[in-house]
């Protein structure tokens, strides 16, 4: 028996008596990736990214761990509603213009005490004015890769804010407002900590050159920044990086944390790393419904397509039993999901086929439950956000 058919055999045994479809997380393979990215931030803390989780209480285990500490969560709202469930240190990564949740914030002396909201431009600050309390800011920078004189970039379009002189600016803008404090930087280097390096060919050589370049011109003006605005603000921290870059994120010394949030649950997308190798943690079963025709199974539902732009690595991948393939004409479908290969000729009606998201939360996002599963059997469920009836975007 190979390893694929060991880890369908022992879900599949887990999960006899629940019927799909349904969500798992492998507790195991959590708590192995949660080890090896606690050794990749070599001593520097991870703080949580809310986003790729979904679960309460899937976040009170995490940060039970040694190497944790607070949350990144990714609206007010959320934040809100987590401080409520009694979560402490919480960063909104995106600027909000959320003006009720704002309010709320204002009016809670704890929430404003353990809340950070993220900023780019004095826009934001202006929906934050007269506030009772006092609210805490976070700073987000631009830590794209530019160059070939601006024809070229890399990393995802966040924040205006490039240069240490237009931070500093903005710092000292934030001191002059009554009620804000700056406490803290944020930069995402999405083109490193999103974007596999281990590809073939020319691609994955010129995606490892963009990256190194990308690294060292980063690490030279981040660092730049940070010292830029400390002679302003009296920063608590400075976040960078992500799940793909924490090894490569920690080495910069103005870095004081760093966050991360998918390689929990270890979805497709991070499969393609040299620097590390996690376990697919969290999948979701469908139940084979129809056989249309020799060598094809079809299953019901499956159209669980991940954010980004659209494509095939968008899309869940049929994982266990190996060697299944998608339709070419009809792809994961809303409905239903024809699959081909060798592994359908063996399907009947009633199997289940294991699917893995192409990104991590967003699987929380059609399920109300994950079915916590530890060697070959449940140990529990949890609800997700969707379960507790949460649904922030």
């Amino acid at each position: 028996m190979t390893s694929a058919e060991a880890s369908a055999a022992r879900y599949d045994r887990a999960t006899a008596a629940l019927e799909p479809p349904f969500a798992v997380l492998d507790l195991d393979a959590l708590r192995a990736n949660a080890a090896d990215m606690v050794r990749r931030a070599a001593g520097k803390p991870i703080r949580v990214a809310s986003k790729s989780i979904r679960s309460r209480a899937i976040l009170e285990r995490v940060l039970a761990m040694e190497g944790f500490a607070g949350i990144m969560a990714y609206t007010l709202e959320e934040a809100l509603w987590l401080i409520s469930c009694g979560f402490t240190d919480i960063l909104v990564a995106y600027p909000t213009a959320d003006r009720a949740a704002i309010a709320t914030l204002g009016a809670d002396a704890r929430a404003a005490r353990e809340i950070t909201i993220t900023i780019d431009s004095s826009d934001h600050l202006d929906l934050l004015d007269g506030l009772p309390h006092e609210i805490r800011i976070c700073l987000d920078i631009d830590a794209g890769f530019i160059t070939m004189a601006g024809k070229f970039r890399a990393g995802a379009l966040r924040s205006p804010v490039r240069e240490p002189d237009q931070a500093a600016e903005l710092a000292a803008h934030i001191a002059k407002r009554p009620g804000l404090r700056l406490v803290g930087l944020l930069s995402y280097e999405s083109q490193i900590a999103g974007v596999g390096d281990n590809l073939p060919g020319l691609y994955g050589k010129a995606v490892r050159w963009m990256q190194a370049l990308s690294q060292r011109e980063l690490i030279v003006r981040r660092g730049r920044i940070v010292r830029a605005v400390r002679q302003v603000a009296d920063l608590e921290f400075v976040n960078g990086g992500g799940t793909g870059s924490i090894e490569r994120t920690v080495r910069e010394r103005a870095i004081t944390e760093v966050a991360a949030g998918s390689g929990f649950y270890h979805p497709r997308l991070f499969d393609f790393y040299r620097d590390f190798t996690g376990i697919p943690a969290a999948l979701f079963a469908l139940p084979v419904v129809r056989k249309p025709a020799p060598g094809v199974a079809t299953v019901l539902g499956g159209g669980y397509h991940a954010s980004g732009a659209p494509g095939p690595t968008r899309l869940p991948q049929p994982y266990l039993p190996a060697g299944l393939r998608y339709h070419p004409d009809e792809g994961a479908g809303e409905v239903q999901t024809p699959l081909l290969g060798e592994a359908a000729h063996d399907l009947r009606v009633g199997d289940r086929v294991w699917f893995r998201h192409a990104k991590a939360g967003e699987l929380c996002e059609h399920f109300p439950a994950l079915h916590l599963i530890e060697g070959s059997e449940i140990t529990g469920t949890v609800p997700t956000y969707r379960g507790e009836g949460k649904a922030f975007l």
